[in-house]
């Protein structure tokens, strides 16, 4: 197997520990932000701010799939190979292949007019998911505007917003009902598709989440002070990590290489043992309970994928 790695330059692929990576994915004379990598039937996505591009070698070449709108956030990909991305200002497109529909009713929502984000205006389509077992279900967490829920393809929403922060910066999805939302403050789950959301980071020191995770019934999150304009100085980004073995009720706080300095931003499973990425460019696995250095890439780490 061999991990992509999504990063703030390019995409680089990892496959053998210890490497420093090669990178498959770039913009010729700048940097690369690449926010989401996921992988479809072998098939690499990349969601970038140059728009959204596939790959089905290895990643040895790319597929502009020309996106109506660029920067693009988020992808999801269906069984039946419908390709969907979200975007700033925050909208979802869906292709079946044959051109891009906006999925327009999301523009219709109550809140819509209320969506921000410190950094973009309007804000962005920050994650998509497509429960698998759920047909023509899509799940939108949008930064700053909250969940949304269609259950039609996206010709209609429903909004799930209530009692969870709005600053949506990761859902991970356990079943078709149960997600983790990790916000700008706070981490939440639900277990009824977002009717409902229970906080669960009361009492811990950190309350900013990039992205939560699940293996084998253990939550893993990672926290900072603040959002990336302050993981400046000496201190860094003030990073904890997180573990829960009872969804989120109670947590450990554990030790990683780059403790206190690093956020954890990213996960990945290879299906035995979990990874995780850091701002400072670091891969690092889940070995006998313990965190060590797995391999590193020269850029931070913004998503990772086993393919």
């Amino acid at each position: 197997m061999t991990l992509f790695v999504g990063s703030v330059d390019g995409v680089w692929r990892i496959d053998d520990e210890g490497s420093e990576g090669d990178r498959m994915l770039a913009a010729g004379a700048g940097p690369l932000t690449v926010w989401r990598v996921k992988r479809a039937d072998g098939t690499v996505y990349a969601a970038c701010e140059a728009g959204l591009f596939r790959s089905a070698d290895g990643g040895h070449t790319w597929e502009d799939l020309d996106v109506p709108a660029t920067p693009v956030f988020s992808v999801a990909v269906s069984p039946d190979g419908r390709v969907y991305a979200g975007t700033h200002p925050p909208r979802v497109y869906v292709s079946d292949g044959k051109g891009w529909t906006e999925c327009e009713a999301l523009q219709d929502q109550p809140s819509r007019a209320d969506w921000d984000s410190p950094v973009h205006d309007e804000g962005q389509v920050r994650h998509l998911d497509l429960p698998p077992n759920v047909p023509d279900r899509v799940v939108a967490g949008v930064e700053r505007g909250g969940v949304h829920v269609g259950d039609d393809g996206g010709e209609t929403w429903t909004e799930r917003r209530e009692g969870v922060w709005d600053d949506i910066h990761h859902l991970h999805r356990v079943d078709a009902s149960t997600y983790y939302a990790s916000t700008g403050t706070g981490l939440y789950r639900t277990d009824d598709t977002g009717r409902s959301w229970t906080r669960l980071d009361d009492g811990l020191e950190r309350s900013y989440f990039r992205e939560a995770f699940v293996h084998e019934g253990t939550l893993y999150a990672g926290a900072t002070m603040g959002p990336s304009t302050t993981w400046r100085g000496p201190d860094g980004a003030e990073g904890a990590l997180f573990e829960s073995a009872d969804r989120g009720e109670t947590f450990e706080s554990v030790a990683y290489p780059g403790q206190g300095t690093e956020a954890v931003l990213a996960w990945a499973s290879d299906g035995t043992r979990v990874y995780a990425g850091t701002d400072r460019g670091r891969v690092l696995v889940r070995d006998d309970g313990e965190w060590r250095r797995w391999a590193s890439v020269p850029a931070g780490i913004r998503s990772l994928v086993w393919v």
